[in-house]
């Protein structure tokens, strides 16, 4: 058999109560994660009345699947999609470092649209999301992402709409053999450009939207019986070989069912591209250390991998001069500096954008390559600063950042981070019953009733 092959045998036997119990806790709060980002998202991003606006004239808002903080009713598949791209739309989403991907924007999404379709409970929607992590991550491991990224893709959507796919024909309970079709029609929707980069642009958060929901639409055509092609992962004219110059397909079941990748994702603690995560620790760390005030900086040097310096610091003028939300997520002179002046990096950070305490320290930020951070790329998204001021230098290196599966948040802390997200969306007490909800969702008879809870205006009576 080949890889797609072995893959889908092993996803679509995949039950809750054969997986580890530290997978599952895991899925637990990688979902409570997600959930706080779509509610934000849903109410705080500047995308998203553009998206419910084009959702609704394409007739996707008239069916009786939903929307975290949303109290309209959609189609399956314009939920998967809405779902998906509020998912990614705050960058705060989880992520995953070898396979320079969020996987839990297309793939949760998707099951959870599948979930609604055919009230399923909320352990077979649970035992699904694993399985789609593993297929997302995978996917991306064999390519390898890096490659991928110089070929312009961006494997969030790229890798995650067969993540999507198959977390989507878990739920509904195909086989290994329609299971397969899922991904060989999923093949045909595999798309996602980095060109997002040149102008700020939205489709970075479209992209892993239409993921989820392209991944909904193939499980859903195969288990219609549509067919879809064999090997669509490793052969010659699939996946890997065009979408990578020298992919290893093997990577994709390898320790397959014994490693889970899904414990390989980190949950993120600033809202902005993963690759200036280390740099933010460290600049925090230094700044509490050393008590350093902005007037002070003389220069700050950012160094990073060649996949970091591409993301958040090349070119370096558009990286010190953001105009937008989205270029300020992606520029490291900006991230760091915010650290510096206000003490953190939070979603509501970004009304600092023209702050001008930041704006003068933009000009000091140099992001670099440093060969040692390289070193530790892709298994880490490592981040060194140096900043020079009071005619001293400061050093701080972070090699795991915060958040990262070794240095991962504690129960506590991802709760807090629900809240700080949720909070204003649906009140204190409705935000804390959606925590409990979620973390609880294994005990769930059908997963219709998770949604309902985040609608900011349900009554208790309905929520109930």
């Amino acid at each position: 058999m080949g890889v797609t092959t072995d893959l889908v045998t092993y996803c679509a036997g995949a039950l809750l109560q054969d997986l580890p119990p530290d997978v599952v806790a895991r899925a637990r709060f990688l979902l409570l994660d997600l959930v706080g980002n779509i509610v934000r998202a849903r109410h705080d991003a500047e995308s998203t009345p553009a998206l419910l606006a084009a959702t609704r004239a394409l007739g996707l808002a008239s069916g009786n699947a939903g929307v975290f903080g949303d109290t309209a009713r959609y189609t399956p598949a314009g939920a998967a999609f809405l779902n998906g791209a509020l998912a990614h739309s705050l960058d705060f989403d989880d992520t995953h470092a070898a396979g320079s991907l969020h996987p839990g924007a297309p793939v949760i999404p998707a099951a959870l649209a599948a979930g609604e379709m055919v009230g399923a409970s909320g352990a077979t929607v649970l035992a699904a999301i694993v399985a789609g992590y593993e297929v997302t991550c995978r996917t991306a491991l064999a390519l390898p992402a890096g490659a991928h990224y110089d070929r312009g893709f961006h494997p969030t959507a790229t890798c995650g709409v067969f993540g999507a796919a198959v977390a989507a024909a878990r739920v509904f309970g195909l086989d290994a053999c329609r299971t397969e079709a899922a991904i060989g029609i999923a093949l045909s929707q595999s798309s996602g450009s980095l060109q997002f980069l040149s102008n700020g642009a939205w489709t970075k958060r479209f992209q892993v939207g239409w993921a989820a929901m392209a991944g909904l639409t193939a499980a859903t055509l195969a288990r219609e019986g549509f067919t879809g092609p064999a090997e669509a992962l490793e052969g010659q004219l699939g996946f890997l070989h065009a979408y990578a110059p020298s992919p290893d397909p093997a990577r994709v079941t390898q320790n397959l069912g014994t490693v889970f990748e899904l414990m390989a994702t980190a949950v993120k603690p600033y809202p902005s591209c993963r690759y200036g995560h280390a740099g933010i620790d460290a600049m925090l760390a230094l700044r509490a250390e050393h008590a350093l005030k902005p007037d002070e900086i003389e220069s700050i040097t950012y160094g990073v991998s060649r996949a970091g310096l591409l993301l958040v610091g090349l070119p370096a003028e558009k990286r010190a001069n953001p105009q937008n939300v989205v270029d300020a997520q992606f520029s490291g002179p900006f991230v760091l500096a915010c650290a510096l002046v206000t003490g953190g990096m939070g979603w509501d950070s970004y009304r600092e954008l023209h702050n001008p305490a930041i704006r003068a320290l933009l000009p000091k930020v140099a992001c670099v390559h440093d060969a040692a951070i390289q070193a530790e790329y892709p298994a880490n998204m490592s981040g060194r600063i140096t900043i020079v001021a009071r005619g001293e230098s400061f050093t701080r290196t972070v090699i795991v950042p915060k958040g990262e599966p070794g240095n991962f948040l504690s129960e506590a802390e991802l709760r807090a981070k629900f809240a700080g997200l949720t909070e204003s969306v649906l009140g204190a007490e409705r935000s804390e019953r959606l925590a409990r909800a979620v973390l609880g969702i294994d005990g769930m008879a059908d997963v219709a009733g998770l949604i309902r809870l985040a609608a900011p205006i349900l009554s208790a009576k309905l929520a109930g």
